[in-house]
């Protein structure tokens, strides 16, 4: 027999509506909308998640514009577009403004980009026939770039970097 008696545990304390937010923030950045919505459909009454992911935002945990800009970093890194990127921040709730200033963050080219994107697909000389350079802009325009970066992807010289 056991000198030891058997552990009680105590019974857990439901999380409160501020917890399971900051919760889903330590594992990525959320927008508010998002938040909010990933509350809702824990069970957390709309004007309780609402009141959470302010408290949140006001302390510095939740921060529409570093979610954004995360996210552009993020879709890029990916092989995503402008357009793309645009229209997933917009689905976040984010204004105009809120996208445009996110998508100022970008450090990279939206061209060049492009480019690596068809060298992966196609290899390092690029579409070698019209049929190669249709898919080439097809895969570009499903990813979200525009005219001009689709051109110059597909009509590359990988030895003039100016063309």
């Amino acid at each position: 027999m056991s000198d030891h008696a058997p552990k009680r545990r105590r019974p857990r304390q439901p999380q409160t509506p501020v917890q399971r937010a900051l919760g889903l923030l330590t594992r990525r950045e959320h927008s508010r909308r998002e938040l909010i919505r990933k509350l809702g459909a824990r069970g957390v009454e709309p004007e309780e998640a609402r009141a959470a992911v302010e408290k949140l935002a006001a302390a510095g945990w939740q921060d529409d514009a570093r979610f954004a800009e995360s996210l552009v970093r993020s879709r890029a890194s990916a092989g995503y577009g402008p357009r793309h990127i645009r229209a997933e921040l917009g689905t976040h709730g984010l204004d105009g403004e809120a996208i445009e200033l996110a998508m100022a963050t970008f450090e990279g080219d939206w061209i060049e980009l492009a480019r690596d994107l068809v060298r992966r697909r196609f290899g390092e000389e690029g579409p070698r026939d019209l049929a190669q350079r249709r898919k080439a802009a097809d895969l570009l325009a499903r990813r979200g770039f525009d005219g001009e970066a689709i051109r110059a992807a597909t009509r590359f010289d990988p030895f003039d970097p100016d063309v």
